[in-house]
């Protein structure tokens, strides 16, 4: 292959590895936007309904260690691992050790919530987030 052909194709493959990219992007967004207007309607019902939040607490990685965290509301796994906040927002609540943590707590950050909680882990730890809200609401 010439310097010409090589160049121009490796052009080709980091063009298409872009638009694969984006593409993958606004799905992970699109699919983020449908598990946020589910988490919406679940607000609606367990705000009016129940089952009251409750506060939230982070793990630390290894599940040894709880850490405290200004947040209220109520836990998708039955690990603790993952919640919602009666603001809508998603948490994912694990955190590395740390003593600092044990004597001030954490401030979880929210993240875009997803359609499968857990997906691309092993069996049986993926949830759909319809399914995990509703065990909630059947608590």
């Amino acid at each position: 292959m010439t310097d010409d052909k090589a160049a121009r194709w490796r052009e080709e493959r980091r063009a298409a590895a872009a638009v694969h990219g984006e593409r993958l992007a606004e799905r992970q967004r699109a699919e983020s936007a449908q598990a946020q207007e589910q988490i919406d309607a679940f607000l609606r019902r367990a705000l009016t309904d129940g089952p009251a939040p409750e506060p939230l607490s982070a793990r630390s990685y290894d599940g040894r260690a709880r850490y405290r965290t200004p947040l209220v509301g109520w836990y998708l796994r039955r690990d603790e691992t993952v919640a919602v906040d009666t603001d809508g927002r998603f948490y994912v609540l694990t955190t590395p050790s740390s003593l600092t943590a044990r004597l001030r707590g954490v401030t979880p950050e929210p993240s875009a919530p997803p359609l499968v909680i857990g997906a691309g882990g092993k069996d049986g730890e993926s949830l759909d987030m319809a399914e995990a809200l509703a065990r909630v609401l059947a608590r």
